[in-house]
């Protein structure tokens, strides 16, 4: 195959792709340079200027995933070189990369694997429809026949497809809809991570690539959100350039390409990966040559930051106040024709989707601390709880059990505004929703972790279930104030997402004209630090940020979104808890030796042996796989060659109470670019947004806010019902009582109600005047590791050439019946003998 991409691919064409990398890279080059100034005067302000905004209440983890792994097992996958499928060992660490092996020996060996997939841009499909209808866009002028064959036949009728746009295709198939429900939630789980954006941790580099690739596509015509903004730099930046060299090297090589429309759109498919490799190659070496140039100049532009830091402000101050006078009137005109009228039914539609997602969070949560309360009644013993905590402490790293919080954000839609204000996917606020889910998540599970664990230090094992329910109300009561937090930031920076890139479109004709002008009134000295493209992009900001304000202002009065008001903020409120955030993360397997001989029992050694028996070897080879494997009993070893003759369903034993008929299927949202990197990054993260949204306050505070003694009077009636609720709901979701003759009931804790936090409810209503902006920023994507270890996973299988396809394991955590005290403040149900599986 490669002798037809090389002929296709001469050296012509080869000229072609290097000079229009080489075109965009230079403009690119002298727009980073432009915004790497401005963004590193921006953070130098916020240094010393500060930010103020309620602190979360919730910890966060430092590390998530520390010596973890996210999933491995076995399926078949499409050789391109042979046209047959082999059987593959696919093995996916803490990077989200899915590694891909010849087989399980192969890995444990640490052998070098066949081939790793970063998974940024790609999507998952499950259906060879939803398959041709994407590649039948790649070649326009050839359309796919109904009824016509793809070029591959899956050897089961469960087909795996990773899709991207420009760089190659990976096709997988498994042999029950078990497996494929499982592996599509991992896989969406690594393209939701890799299409997170870049590091929020880098104030200067990240602000500065994502402004210059907005400017870029905005003086190409392309305004809105980009489904393409993500992974790494080098990938971006290959994604920029492929947008327009495709199309062109399309139409130079599609009347080439001969055989049948099978074989045209395989070739087409090679063609544009090994474009996008060269592309990806080039674009990576003049980006570095670009940042180490900004960066060799840093320390000189901060010292002269600092220096005129006063004259800068002020110059800048007085530029804005002159473009303004020419800006305004035409924005307040376009605002108030062509984006009041939208703003309440885009917010309703956001927030409805997003609140049913956290809430949901909250409702997992809450179900998994059931499920440990009751096993905890039966045997309170430290042992039982660390196995319990081991689980747990993964739980928002599990895109299986996770899927039920996702899937309620993939509802969202905006149907009928897309066009009008050029939103390319809903999937891009899908996708930020999800990851600040998942984050809140894992600050809430850290967070118990660390009171609970506290507490047993101090109260040991006596009222161990009355202990962990203070435990969970008490972190319960704090994700609800750090849900509604986040939640209106993210309103808030969703609504600038859509507003912003639309009026910018409209103004720009009319306006672009007037700013060169403009550029006269700044001083030499300080024209790296002020762009007049960058203020005119602050004062159309600024003007409809006082309605987005306002919008976000009262749908925290409404009780139904769960939102809590501006004006309680939660400063401090709990020292000593925050104290523990810096204490290490808590490895329960270790402290509890019961717990540890279970864990490591039916731990996965992932890394394979070691020479070394030291104990640092032992930690570093003992990696704990967050999802449990699917294992495969009593089934025939495959062969190396072709697998096309799969065997049927029926070999394939799955057992009858596990996991899996609880997590359910894997989340179908389109993964994109994460919502802070799409364009306006600068302006929503930086002291810019801090600004604008301290004097839309200041406009805000003078709206009366009546309808909140209303709403007050009804929250404790409110209040009630769902807790009543929760419990009918609790009850459902019980299992029969047990035919065992003997057992007896047990008390289980009741969901607290859906209140404010400990500390606001004190609070006096403040009067309108006093209510100030959320400004706070979500905690940092930091995905790169996770602390203590977590669910069981099968022991390494015995070495073969291949390794067999595994079913899911679980283990059956049995309770013995016990009689509990009476003054136990929860409802009775029947307990007994149930399964548990990760």
């Amino acid at each position: 195959m490669g002798d037809v991409i090389s002929s296709h691919l001469d050296e012509a064409k080869r000229e072609i792709i290097t000079a229009q990398t080489a075109e965009v890279m230079g403009e690119f080059g002298r727009l980073y340079e432009q915004q790497y100034a401005v963004a590193l005067f921006n953070k130098v302000r916020l240094d010393i200027e500060g930010g103020g905004g309620p602190q979360p209440q919730l910890l966060h983890r430092k590390i998530p995933l520390e010596n973890k792994s996210i999933f491995s097992g076995s399926l078949f996958q499409y050789v391109e070189e042979n046209k047959k499928w082999r059987n593959r060992f696919l093995f996916v660490p803490d990077s989200y990369n899915i590694n891909y092996y010849e087989n399980k020996v192969s890995h444990d060996r640490r052998l070098r694997p066949k081939g790793t997939i970063n998974c940024a841009g790609y999507k998952v499909l499950t259906s060879i429809e939803q398959y041709l209808d994407l590649i039948s866009n790649s070649l326009p002028d050839v359309k796919a026949k109904v009824g016509s064959s793809p070029f591959l036949k899956f050897a089961t009728q469960f087909p795996l497809i990773l899709w991207h746009p420009y760089a190659r295709h990976y096709y997988f198939c498994v042999v029950t809809e078990k497996e494929q429900l499982k592996w599509h939630a991992v896989l969406q789980d690594c393209v939701r991570h890799a299409n997170d954006g870049l590091s929020e941790e880098n104030k200067v580099q990240t602000p500065a690539f994502t402004d210059s690739v907005r400017h870029y596509r905005q003086a190409q015509g392309h305004y809105g959100t980009w489904e393409m903004m993500c992974g790494v730099p080098s990938q971006i930046l290959a994604n920029l350039v492929m947008e327009d060299l495709l199309s062109e090297l399309r139409e130079l090589i599609s009347p080439c390409l001969k055989g049948k429309l099978h074989e045209r759109q395989k070739t087409w498919i090679l063609i544009s990966d090994a474009v996008y490799s060269l592309v990806q190659e080039q674009c990576q070496t003049q980006y570095e040559t670009v940042l180490q140039k900004c960066e060799a100049a840093r320390s000189s532009l901060e010292a002269s930051i600092r220096t005129d830091m006063d004259q800068i402000i002020t110059s800048k101050e007085h530029v804005t106040n002159k473009i303004k006078a020419v800006v305004l009137p035409k924005a307040e005109k376009l605002l108030k024709v062509s984006i009041q009228p939208y703003i309440s039914s885009i917010l309703d539609a956001l927030m409805e989707s997003t609140s049913q997602g956290f809430s949901e969070v909250r409702d997992l949560f809450f179900r998994e601390l059931v499920d440990m309360s009751k096993n905890t009644l039966n045997e309170g013993t430290k042992e039982t709880v660390a196995q319990h905590m081991e689980k747990i402490s993964m739980l928002a790293f599990h895109p299986v059990k996770m899927h039920s919080c996702y899937e309620k954000v993939e509802h969202l839609s905006l149907e009928g505004l897309q066009q009008r204000f050029d939103v390319s996917s809903p999937s891009v606020f899908v996708q930020r929703a999800q990851i600040l889910m998942r984050e809140q998540m894992d600050n809430a599970v850290y967070t118990f972790e660390q009171i609970l664990h506290q507490s047993l230090e101090s109260q040991g094992t006596e009222e161990l279930c009355k202990t962990i329910q203070r435990c969970q109300d008490r972190v319960i009561k704090k994700f609800d104030y750090d849900s509604s937090t986040v939640r209106k930031r993210f309103f808030r920076e969703a609504l600038l997402q859509i507003f912003i890139p639309y009026m910018l479109k409209q103004l720009s004709p009319s306006c672009a004209s007037e700013l060169p002008r403009f550029q006269e009134l700044i001083f030499e000295d300080f024209s790296s630090f002020i762009l007049v493209e960058n203020i005119f992009e602050e004062v159309v900001l600024h003007s409809v940020m006082k309605d987005i304000m306002m919008a976000v202002k009262e749908a925290a009065v409404q009780r139904r979104h769960n939102l809590y008001r501006d004006s309680i903020v939660l400063s401090n409120s709990d020292p000593s808890l925050h104290l523990l955030g810096e204490h290490p993360s808590i490895d329960w397997a270790r402290e509890h030796g019961g717990a540890q001989e279970k864990v490591d029992g039916a731990g996965e050694d992932v890394e394979g042996d070691c020479e070394s028996e030291d104990g640092e070897s032992q930690k570093k080879r003992r990696v704990k796989q967050v999802v449990s494997m699917i294992q495969v009993e009593d089934f025939p070893v495959l062969p190396n060659e072709s697998c096309i003759e799969v065997p049927g369903n029926g070999d394939i034993p799955e057992t009858d109470k596990e996991e899996g008929e609880k997590d359910g299927d894997g989340e179908n949202s389109d993964a994109t670019a994460s919502l802070d990197q799409k364009g306006f990054a600068g302006l929503s993260d930086g002291s810019v947004l801090k600004e604008e949204e301290a004097k839309a306050e200041e406009q805000v505070k003078e709206i009366p806010l009546e309808v909140e003694s209303a709403t007050e009077n009804a929250s404790a009636l409110e209040e009630k019902d769902k807790g009543e609720d929760s419990q009918s709901v609790l009850e459902e979701q019980q299992p029969p009582p047990s035919s065992q003759e003997g057992s007896e009931k047990v008390l289980l804790p009741v969901p607290p109600p859906k209140e404010m936090p400990s500390g606001a409810t004190e609070m006096a209503p403040e009067s309108p005047a006093e209510v100030t902006a959320d400004s706070f920023p979500p905690p940092p994507h930091d995905d790169s590791g996770f602390q203590s270890p977590t669910s069981e996973v099968a022991e390494a299988e015995e070495e073969m050439q291949v390794a067999p396809l595994p079913a899911e394991e679980h283990i059956e955590v049995k309770e013995t019946s016990t009689a509990v005290a009476p003054e136990a403040e929860a409802k009775t149900i029947d307990s007994g003998t149930r399964e548990t599986s990760d």
